[in-house]
């Protein structure tokens, strides 16, 4: 097995697990190079090269830092290495960007020029819903098609059916969750409210949200602050969750939920709309 099909292995297996990587491609060498055009390397977020090979260190610098931003803002970048006399021939200086390609000065004694395309593969957001009601069967089934990692927690005795989750857990105590952005649901709808709340506040999210009333949720509030759960990690819970669109039936509160979540989750990532 060459290098190149290694790495390209190990690309499938760290998407399945939903890993997050990066993945940097020599796309163009001129003059001497150690590595050449093709060549591949998967660095991991703690900037460990864990396979593959794309030179030296006078690049790796370079590609190491695109390959932090690139993991921060899920944006890939090309950096070019090229040594100081042609970067002042282009008139760039050492971390300059242009046209999109990222410039850095190769310092090795070879002056040749490579370029590396840096390229960021993310795990696919995690939706978790805590509870087993209607709501929460539509939402996963909705959720997969959007390309959520989904993860339903609830009681295997509240299951009324199966529901279409990567990952289906008894109680309301997820195990393991990979390391996405998270949203959390809670859509018990009356079948463990209380313990469902206690579980969700200590996921760490980007959104959490109840489906339920805001008097329902106020008085599940008091309880649980009476308990000792923190208020200011309650009143961090959406209440009732989603939009407002008027929904009805469990299929349309899900549709309501997911919009809710695809604002959120596509916060910062469009530029402002022309008015």
């Amino acid at each position: 097995m060459t290098a190149h099909v290694e790495v390209l292995d190990l690309v499938a297996r760290l998407k399945a697990a939903e890993e997050a990587f990066v993945l940097a491609t020599v796309v163009r060498t001129v003059s001497v190079t150690a590595a050449k055009a093709g060549a591949k390397a998967i660095i991991r977020p703690d900037g460990t090269i864990v396979a593959g090979w794309i030179g030296g260190g006078c690049a790796r610098g370079a590609v190491l830092k695109a390959a932090r931003e690139a993991l921060a803002d899920g944006e890939p970048r090309m950096v070019s290495v090229q040594p100081e006399n042609l970067l002042a021939e282009l008139g760039v200086t050492p971390g300059e960007s242009r046209d999109g390609v990222r410039f850095a000065k190769n310092m090795c004694p070879s002056k040749g020029t490579m370029d590396i395309f840096v390229e960021p593969v993310l795990p696919h957001p995690s939706l978790v819903i805590l509870g087993a009601s209607p709501v929460a069967v539509s939402l996963a089934a909705q959720a997969r098609q959007l390309g959520y990692h989904v993860t339903v927690a609830a009681p295997s005795a509240d299951l009324f059916v199966t529901p279409d989750a990567d990952v289906l857990i008894d109680g309301f105590q997820p195990a393991h969750l990979n390391e996405a952005r998270r949203f959390v649901v809670v859509s018990t709808q009356g079948k463990g409210d209380e313990a469902a709340l206690r579980a969700a506040v200590a996921i760490d999210a980007a959104y959490h949200a109840f489906v339920g009333s805001r008097r329902k949720m106020a008085a599940l509030r008091e309880k649980l602050v009476a308990e000792g759960v923190a208020a200011e990690a309650i009143d961090r819970i959406k209440a009732p969750a989603g939009l407002d669109l008027g929904a009805i039936t469990p299929e349309e509160i899900a549709m309501s939920i997911l919009a809710e979540i695809t604002i959120e989750r596509r916060r910062g990532q469009r530029g402002e709309l022309p008015a």
